[in-house]
């Protein structure tokens, strides 16, 4: 994590440019703590969402009339932007899809229909979101490969020698998360990714609750493919990218057909765009790509490494103060995380935690977290998961720790 102080930033300043955030919640200030399932937009993404379709609504890279070519030039700026934000090498290798879960299921559908062969295997972790483990059985059943899945430790950080043990001339494909959204584990993405290499096998990276929270470098990293969801790191929902290797996408099936994706068609034969459009079918969500651009501005704008240490400091903040109360146990303990923190009350269902607390005005997420297996591992339903993001204060996590202190002790009676 980085060793940066939050004083780097100014927050009040910074809440200011979220509208959501000065509103009232059954009649209490609105605390919100479900960042990691999607968090607030600043004024700016939402005002781009708002000139596009008063100023230059058209489609995209066909038309040659005025509004077309601006929203043309808007739309490939923040390919652009993307590629610079996870350094890829070229915007060739950066795919507009609807998020992470379209991401995950390109490549399973695409790639490994393409090369996965009967007898070859899968590597996931036990971390993984339900989006990065269904489009891989799909294709597993369809191809009749293996899934093998990396255990956790109780802490909530990834078992690396039964990884290691598991990596074999079989192992095809290793998926796994850059950061845990049920726990916020930091996985050591660097170092599956080599040891994945060396048996030769791909590699893809679930980056949904990294991008707007760890530098990413995909060269540096070396993965073949990076997908990341524009919702979670302050752009519009409905809108992300898949990083792909050139080399790698070049060989790959498109995964739709239809308008921007194709070269040329004839009722006997169709031959395939370039990249990146031979991945891109159809009208693309383009207001809302257009948006993402801003949503990278503000983070840049801020610097991660400063979001980042502000998030930390909330964190250790976090579980400090949530330690204190008796009857609540920590989820997920490990030494390098994104500022989520689970816990559960004992001898309180989540959800009624999480409605107890939404009467108070605070937002929080309860449930398996679409990590069901997760919550199998570690023997429980689900948790009450707070999630923090750079507009949060440590006086919000005080109201959260307030609330539940009561909940309890009207609970048990103290």
């Amino acid at each position: 994590m980085s060793t940066l102080t939050s004083s780097l930033l100014d927050i009040k300043k910074i809440r200011l440019q979220f509208p959501v955030l000065h509103q009232q919640v059954n009649g209490k200030p609105l605390i919100y703590f479900d960042n990691a399932a999607t968090n607030q937009k600043p004024k700016q993404v939402i005002e781009a969402l708002t000139h596009y379709y008063q100023h230059d609504n058209a489609n995209i890279h066909r038309g040659i009339h005025t509004l077309a070519e601006r929203a043309t030039r808007a739309f490939e700026e923040t390919r652009l932007a993307m590629q610079h934000f996870i350094n890829a090498r070229a915007t060739a290798e950066i795919i507009f899809t609807r998020g992470v879960t379209e991401s995950i299921n390109l490549v399973a559908s695409s790639y490994g229909r393409a090369f996965l062969k009967e007898g070859d295997e899968i590597i996931l972790s036990a971390l993984e979101h339900h989006s990065n483990i269904v489009p891989w059985q799909l294709i597993a059943q369809e191809k009749k490969a293996t899934i093998h899945v990396i255990p956790v430790f109780d802490s909530g950080e990834l078992d690396l020698d039964a990884y290691r043990k598991l990596l074999s001339t079989k192992t095809k494909i290793v998926s796994v998360n850059h950061a845990s959204n049920s726990l916020g584990t930091i996985n050591p993405v660097k170092e599956i990714i080599r040891l994945a290499h060396q048996a030769g096998a791909i590699v893809l990276i679930d980056g949904a609750q990294a991008a707007a929270h760890i530098e990413i470098d995909v060269q540096d990293l070396d993965c073949d493919f990076y997908c990341i969801s524009s919702h979670k790191m302050y752009g519009p929902t409905g809108a992300g990218i898949l990083y792909g290797k050139k080399e790698i996408l070049d060989e790959m099936p498109p995964y739709m057909g239809g308008g921007e994706m194709i070269s040329d068609v004839t009722f006997a034969r169709t031959t395939f765009n370039e990249l990146p459009y031979k991945f891109e079918a159809g009208t693309p969500n383009i207001a809302d790509v257009i948006a993402l651009h801003e949503a990278v501005q503000f983070i840049d704008s801020l610097g991660k490494e400063n979001i980042a240490a502000h998030e930390s400091e909330l964190l250790e903040y976090a579980a400090e103060n949530l330690a204190t109360i008796p009857s609540v146990k920590l989820i997920g303990t490990a030494k390098e995380k994104v500022a989520v923190q689970s816990f559960n009350i004992e001898g309180i269902h989540p959800f009624d935690v999480g409605q107890l607390l939404d009467a108070q005005g605070i937002a929080v997420r309860t449930g398996h977290h679409c990590t069901q297996p997760l919550m199998d591992r570690f023997g429980i339903e689900g948790t009450v998961r707070a999630s923090f993001s750079v507009y949060n204060t440590k006086e919000e996590i005080d109201n959260l720790v307030k609330c539940l202190r009561k909940l309890t002790q009207l609970s048990y009676g103290k």
